[in-house]
């Protein structure tokens, strides 16, 4: 929330702000049972990101290379708990070494025969496809590390046959082995996560084919947020208006951007007040108006920190 009322430009003390979410953190560390210091989003080490980003005396480098070094082997194998996460970290705030440390062990896990890597998570092992909990945020943490090329061929062979088919339009489960009772249509699983985070690495008819998907499905009843809302798959959208220069596409993202707006009204009439976080509320969505307003399809701590 910090950093992105920062990147908004709005006028309050962010560098003061960051030392007190990491005073705070440190006295008492969120999560209970599930607190996980060297995590990027629900840890330590995201605060540190912030810290540096905003330039606040709370920045603390050899704190966050130890944090990175620590979460290189984290047996989720994903962006919110394990290594890709803290690599992104790494890799924003300049820690090339500790970056590179832990994406040749990432790139190592890496299994060929079925394309994926294998999440231990919440007592269950999973292969899962998408952004925040597998296989296309792990792809986009090894960017630099591996040739595009070689990226390119195993994300395509993977997701052309995992793809889910029907009226020219292109969908993708949970996980490979996920009933289609299951599937969904949302940035944390399903076809927006996989085309704003990996388009660039796909064939051009599965990127429009579930571009197509996105837009005939429409805004989301889940709400208007990032992580499972409408905002969140506005930004496939406008990836696919930078993949095509297309114009309709940025028209789209525009129009699933005034509908998030009426979203956060409606919600805010409903229960007298915002939401207050920065995956299912409102600062994700003006996050995203200003994406659209620019034409810039960056998505929030995964491409722009």
């Amino acid at each position: 929330m910090i950093w992105a009322l920062w990147r908004l430009g709005a006028s309050f003390d962010a560098p003061a702000a960051v030392g007190t979410a990491i005073e705070h953190y440190r006295a008492s560390p969120d999560g209970g049972s599930f607190a996980h210091a060297p995590s990027l989003w629900m840890g330590e080490t995201g605060l540190h990101v912030v810290a540096v980003k905003v330039g606040s005396p709370a920045a603390d480098p050899e704190r966050l290379r130890e944090l990175v070094h620590l979460n290189r082997q984290h047996p989720t194998w994903e962006l919110m708990w394990g290594s890709p996460g803290t690599m992104l970290a790494a890799r924003a705030c300049g820690l090339r070494p500790e970056w590179e440390e832990s994406a040749r062990l990432l790139w190592a896990r890496w299994d060929e025969g079925s394309d994926l890597w294998t999440q231990d998570m919440y007592g269950q092992l999973k292969q899962y496809l998408g952004p925040a909990h597998g296989f296309a945020g792990n792809v986009h943490a090894l960017r630099g590390y591996v040739d595009d090329e070689v990226l390119r061929g195993r994300v395509t062979r993977l997701l052309e046959r995992t793809a889910r088919r029907e009226d020219g339009m292109v969908n993708w489960p949970p996980s490979p082995t996920e009933p289609v009772s299951k599937i969904r249509v949302q940035w944390c699983h399903g076809a927006p996560g996989i085309i704003s985070t990996l388009g660039d690495l796909l064939p051009e008819s599965l990127c429009l084919g579930a571009g197509e998907l996105i837009w005939r499905a429409g805004p989301l009843r889940k709400g208007p947020g990032l992580c499972h809302g409408t905002a969140g798959n506005g930004f496939a959208l406008l990836k696919l208006h930078e993949l095509t220069a297309d114009e309709r596409w940025l028209d789209r993202a525009r129009r699933f951007a005034m509908h998030a707006v009426q979203q956060v009204k409606e919600q805010r009439s409903e229960v007298g007040r915002g939401r207050y976080s920065l995956w299912t509320g409102d600062i994700g969505v003006a996050l995203y108006l200003r994406a659209c307003l620019d034409a810039q399809p960056g998505f929030p701590t995964i491409d722009t920190f």
